[in-house]
């Protein structure tokens, strides 16, 4: 159908529909932690899931079912990551620690930015997953996983109530990071503990990682198992979580790159180890996202929230095309700038495609509309797509009519909202007869180089109450007084 990177393979793969499987395509994505506001460089990374979605249903009529899982708890402030921003000891659980500083209860606290969360993700016109659960109200299954992965030699509990995965049962981890067990140091693999720690000193393994952490004294997020009171450790969350909803075979598993070592690289272990086979067929991740040249964390004070650019009176989905410009593997540094320029371009082509609406139908252009199927289908090459917009968008040879089916058609994609002004009040006057005309006179004058026509036609269009500006996206214009 189309093609994507697999970070396992190391390269593009064909995405085929799975003999047996019917017309359905499974894609499981890592959702938030849900003690703080996701920032931007965090929403980039769930966009990713979204257009492989829009590409499979709206271009290969896929039926496609999605899981995002919600994490409320089991993310140890030192479980395979820095602390990044969480206040609170080591090994203790972000929500907790950060409920503690705002001082309200932890489920109180979740819900909160959970729900932030879901209203950001449907300002950038992100697609609701099929399945949400909440890892805290799937603890049985986690538990009953943890219980098989003992009987079957794999994990193994420990005095203090925890249950460490054996990773050395596992031959071939490592596939997906390039870590192999024999090169990792302690405090590199993926469980929760500082090298020479308490946690450290009851693996049998120093590449062993956590299943279930004990918490003999109880307390908030905790439950019982047969180990001991404690809580899920962050992996166990997902393959519990994925294998119940979306079953043994998942199509693609997306998340950022940062979760490949060492979120995904153990998830993948303990689900393969349960069912005996390669249980993701495609692994995708998104790349990086920088700021201003800098990575974005709470420990640099280089956060950008969703809010921010609502504040500054952007359009949440221009921060999604200024994303598109980019491919979803590639680093992306963004800037207020780009966010600005992607806001203009957004507004300018709102406006057009709501004057070509008034325009007699035409049949949507063919070979543009072939050039951005095509691009999605090479590894989400929207770069590509956006570039073969902004050429019809110029062509004076289109008709306005085909202009608008073809970027309405091209939008089921993009999922940029273009035609959101149809049938409202227009931003500004409608141009004057005749006015178009030597607008789309003036740009192919211009791309000629012929200069003296497109200084002509501006002197024509400032008789008629239009002023023309040439900017470095092509011309702009506002209607004023006549004369």
């Amino acid at each position: 159908m189309f093609r994507l990177y697999d970070t396992r393979t190391r390269q593009v793969e064909e995405i085929e529909l799975r003999p047996g499987g019917g017309r359905m395509l499974r894609i499981y994505s890592c959702g938030p932690t849900v003690y703080r506001y996701a920032h931007v460089g965090n929403l980039r990374t769930y966009l990713l899931g979204d257009l492989i979605r829009r590409n499979a249903e709206h271009r290969h009529s896929v039926t496609v079912l999605t899981c995002q899982n919600i994490t409320d708890v089991g993310h140890p402030i030192d479980d395979g990551a820095a602390n990044d921003g969480a206040a609170g000891q080591d090994g203790e659980d972000k929500i907790l620690a950060q409920a503690r500083a705002e001082g309200r209860p932890a489920a109180e606290l979740s819900r909160f930015y959970e729900d932030a969360f879901r209203a950001d993700c449907s300002a950038l016109n992100l697609r609701p997953a099929d399945q949400s659960p909440r890892a805290s109200e799937w603890i049985g299954l986690m538990t009953e996983l943890i219980a098989r992965l003992i009987a079957s030699g794999h994990a193994y509990p420990t005095p203090g109530g925890s249950v460490y995965f054996d990773a050395r049962s596992f031959p071939s981890y490592g596939e997906l990071s390039g870590n192999r067990l024999a090169s990792l140091r302690p405090g590199q693999g993926g469980g929760a503990g500082r090298p020479g720690g308490a946690a450290e000193a009851e693996k049998n393994f120093h590449a062993d990682w956590a299943l279930w952490k004990g918490a003999p004294g109880g307390g908030e997020l905790t439950w019982p198992a047969p180990w001991g009171t404690g809580f899920p450790g962050w992996h166990i969350e997902c393959s519990a979580l994925s294998l119940h909803h979306l079953g043994e075979f998942i199509d693609i598993h997306t998340g950022g790159i940062d979760l490949r070592f060492p979120h995904h690289e153990d998830e993948r272990a303990q689900s393969n180890t349960m069912t005996g086979h390669e249980v993701v067929r495609h692994w995708v991740h998104g790349e990086h996202l920088l700021f201003d040249g800098r990575k974005m964390a709470k420990s640099t004070g280089n956060v950008v929230l969703m809010s921010d650019l609502t504040d500054r009176g952007l359009d949440p989905l221009a921060l999604r095309l200024a994303f598109l410009e980019h491919r979803y593997r590639q680093q992306m540094n963004l800037t207020w700038d780009t966010l600005s320029a992607a806001d203009r371009t957004l507004r300018r082509w709102r406006g057009l495609v709501a004057e070509w609406a008034c325009s007699p139908s035409k049949p949507m252009c063919a070979e543009v509309t072939s050039q951005i199927a095509a691009a999605f289908d090479d590894d989400l090459d929207t770069p590509a797509a956006l570039r073969a917009l902004r050429k019809l968008e110029k062509d004076p040879e289109i008709p306005p009519g085909a202009k608008f089916e073809s970027f309405a058609h091209a939008d089921q994609l993009l999922g940029l909202d273009l035609a959101r002004d149809i049938g409202r009040a227009p931003a500004r006057p409608p141009l004057p007869d005749g006015a178009r005309q030597r607008l789309d006179a003036r740009q192919a004058a211009r791309a000629a180089r012929d200069w003296a026509t497109a200084d002509r036609l501006r002197d024509e269009l400032a008789a008629i109450g239009v002023s023309v500006s040439d900017t470095a996206d092509g011309q702009e214009w506002t209607v004023g007084p006549v004369g």
